[in-house]
């Protein structure tokens, strides 16, 4: 049986006929389906091509979805098929098409796969999440009866990655809000002559969202991003499953340092955010309003109650924890492949920042009547 061959010749109208000949196969050894469907491209785009399969010896079901999509996903009179290429002709016509089923254009059952399918997704996560968590919380207790076990040098690593090299873009960030917030709230507050609220406005903000929310999305594309990519690395490397055979805990040694690390640092960067973002809007204070600095912070403590500065380092705990806790899970769900590192290193960004920005908002509603 020789390995899939075709020929081609004019026709007398001046169409083409293509002659398929030998086993269309994966059984056939020199058979590459690749190469045959990049030479029959040009005779594919041609509507007017006729195609002969009578001698064909064998035809498997690769060769027919290759020749099937070439064809448009439709048989007519132009292709001269045996018997039992028709029958497998006629069951890829009775499947649905894989793109509209993808996309969404296909029945109801295709829109409620499409939803189940996700679901399982979003389940999968969740349980990954729940375990990760659980593992984390055994390592802890484990800890606190083996103090010697203490990993001080991964944690103190992980403050000063975290927290230390994050201070410039930080302050950067928090500067530029602070001041283009109160350039805004300026031309609106003298319009009505309410200049002096601007502290109000820049004190509250800077301390209860923009402190917290501003380190946190910082946080979340600068370290997380790093947190995922490491432990994806060590994940395609084997590296992981070395400390396994080993006998070292995962959880002990990658993922604890990390969640302690940056939990212990991010009140710190919220405080240091918020002091930026008020230094900003300060300056924007003086220069659109002339509402002079020593006036801006003898006011500052009246409308700023100590309980935001509690409600700040909460949300600061929290979301440090939410942030590593999110990128360590995307990292441990690495395959071994370099697609897989860098869409689970985009997904932890994502679903981080995501994950944030609901959190606060819940806080925002929980505690609306605190500190006002």
């Amino acid at each position: 049986m020789t390995d899939a061959e075709f020929s081609v010749e004019d026709l007398p109208d001046g169409t083409k006929r293509v002659i398929l000949t030998g086993a269309w196969s994966l059984r056939g050894v020199q058979n590459n389906f690749a190469d045959l469907r990049g030479h029959l491209s040009a005779l594919f785009g041609n509507p007017f091509t006729h195609w002969d399969l009578s001698g064909v010896d064998q035809l498997d079901s690769a060769a027919a979805v290759m020749l099937w999509t070439g064809w448009g996903r439709h048989v007519d009179q132009r292709m001269l098929l045996r018997p039992e290429h028709t029958v497998l002709f006629d069951m890829l016509a009775a499947l649905p098409s894989a793109h509209s089923f993808a996309a969404g254009q296909g029945n109801l059952m295709a829109s409620l796969y499409m939803l189940w399918d996700k679901y399982l997704e979003f389940f999968s996560h969740l349980t990954g999440f729940v375990n990760l968590v659980g593992s984390l919380t055994l390592e802890f207790f484990y800890i606190l009866t083996h103090p010697r076990k203490i990993p001080f040098k991964e944690i103190t690593a992980n403050f000063y990655k975290g927290g230390v090299q994050a201070l410039p873009v930080t302050a950067l960030v928090g500067f530029m809000i602070g001041i283009a917030m109160a350039y805004l709230m300026a031309i609106q507050l003298r319009k009505f002559g309410a200049d002096i609220f601007i502290v109000n406005i820049i004190g509250l903000a800077g301390i209860r969202e923009l402190g917290p929310i501003l380190m946190a999305i910082i946080v979340a594309g600068r370290s997380g991003s790093a947190m995922t990519a490491q432990i994806g690395v060590m994940r395609v490397t084997e590296e992981i499953d070395a400390l396994s055979t080993m006998g070292i805990s995962r959880t002990l040694r990658l993922i604890m340092p990390k969640v302690v690390g940056l939990t212990l640092v991010a009140p710190l960067l919220v405080f240091w955010t918020s002091a930026w973002a008020i230094f900003g809007g300060m300056l924007a204070a003086k220069m659109q309003l002339g509402i002079g600095m020593e006036f801006f912070m003898d006011r500052l403590p009246q409308v700023v109650v100590p309980v935001n500065l509690t409600l700040a380092v909460f949300k600061g705990l929290t979301f440090g924890v939410l942030v590593t806790l999110i990128a360590c899970h995307f990292g441990l769900r690495v395959k071994p492949n370099t697609e897989s590192l860098s869409s689970s290193t985009t997904s932890s960004v994502v679903a981080a920042i995501t994950t944030v920005i609901l959190v606060d908002a819940v806080f925002a509603i929980v505690t609306r009547s605190v500190g006002q």
